[in-house]
């Protein structure tokens, strides 16, 4: 396949009714998984508007007090990608595949606010409009950085509700609706992160991923995957948004009826079918962490690293100092630090609540 055939096969649903746009979209997910050949086409057609974010090796005694020194942990910092997260490497993929016309519609998204906030910067830089439906309890911080691109905000009781109002939106404006996590181009955008931490990082043994509806971990294992075969993917879940988990025990996307846990962006309220294939391709293993578990990873990286990053962006992290400690010691392992977008005010109270015990 080429990444053509990955766009058009997009772009052919645009030219769809309104009302069958979702089963084409459904219908288009029947595809093979990402060659190494079309991420690195992907990753050269996102160039101009994504950074190629830094790892760093972590060699001080707030994480060699908990793992030992003869592990090697590599921080891939993707909290320094434009908005804050990786997410503008799936939303762009998505809308550069749009043909013209339904580019000038407009697009939409449903959010806790990462992807929204991807979506409007996305929409700014490819001269389009972005109507996005984010629930209530979102991060007031985030919504004003929606805002502040320039997107129309739309705020709903919960996420089950969010998604509903974007199919009204799509049907009664015209307009694109960009998955937070599903579809080949999604995966071939998050794809380019495997890509480039294989490339700056030799011979891992394993890369810790953390999962909300699945799109950032299907793309990074499919690509570690095909270039460093014998590393081991693990993909994290809170417990209280447990979608995949549930999906790989009885073979199919699963759905939870709501999200119970502090990393919101890792909240998504069911499992979709494309994501979920390729993690159940290429995941050798999920984890479970709790969210004192993620708040004491939120602290140890801010005491090991001056980074003060979102509840999602320290679910690898608590993975690795907790269920994976004893079984990755010794080893070199990936980290993938996916996101920073957190008030001051929001970040300082969960790591008061850190006990001695979960440190």
């Amino acid at each position: 396949m080429t990444v053509e055939r990955h766009l058009n096969s997009y772009k052919l649903k645009t030219n769809e009714p309104k009302s069958s746009q979702r089963e084409q979209r459904e219908i288009s997910f029947n595809m093979e998984s990402p060659t190494i050949a079309e991420i690195q086409a992907a990753r050269g057609q996102l160039a101009p508007f994504i950074v190629e974010t830094p790892v760093w090796q972590w060699q001080n005694r707030a994480i060699h007090d908990v793992i030992g020194e003869e592990t090697q942990v590599f921080l891939k910092l993707e909290l320094f990608q434009h908005t804050g997260t990786f997410k503008p490497r799936g939303a762009l993929a998505v809308m550069m595949g749009l043909e013209p016309a339904a580019l000038k519609r407009g697009v939409t998204a449903v959010s806790a606010g990462n992807h929204a906030i991807a979506v409007g910067y996305a929409a700014q830089i490819l001269g389009t409009s972005a109507k996005v439906v984010m629930p209530k309890t979102a991060n007031p911080a985030r919504v004003a950085l929606c805002r502040a691109y320039g997107t129309e905000v739309v705020l709903v009781d919960d996420v089950h509700e969010a998604f509903a109002r974007t199919e009204q939106i799509e049907r009664e404006e015209g307009r694109t609706f960009v998955h937070p996590f599903e579809g080949p181009l999604t995966a071939l955008g998050t794809a380019t992160l495997g890509l480039e931490l294989c490339r700056q990082v030799a011979d891992l043994d394993a890369v810790i991923v953390p999962i909300g509806g699945g799109g950032l971990c299907a793309g990074v294992a499919t690509a570690v995957k095909q270039l460093q075969p014998h590393c081991r993917i693990y993909g994290v879940e809170p417990e209280g948004a447990d979608t995949m988990h549930r999906s790989f025990a009885s073979g199919q996307p699963e759905a939870i009826t709501a999200v119970r846990t502090i990393a919101d962006s890792l909240g998504a309220p069911h499992a979709a079918p494309y994501s979920f294939a390729l993690c159940q391709k290429y995941v050798d293993e999920l984890i479970l962490i709790n969210d004192d578990q993620i708040r004491a990873a939120m602290l140890r990286l801010y005491q090991g690293t001056s980074l003060a990053v979102e509840p999602a962006g320290a679910a690898a992290t608590a993975a690795l100092l907790g269920p994976l400690r004893e079984k990755l010691r010794g080893q070199r392992v990936g980290i993938i630090v996916c996101g920073s977008n957190i008030d001051a005010a929001s970040f300082a109270t969960h790591v008061a609540h850190v006990t001695p015990n979960t440190k």
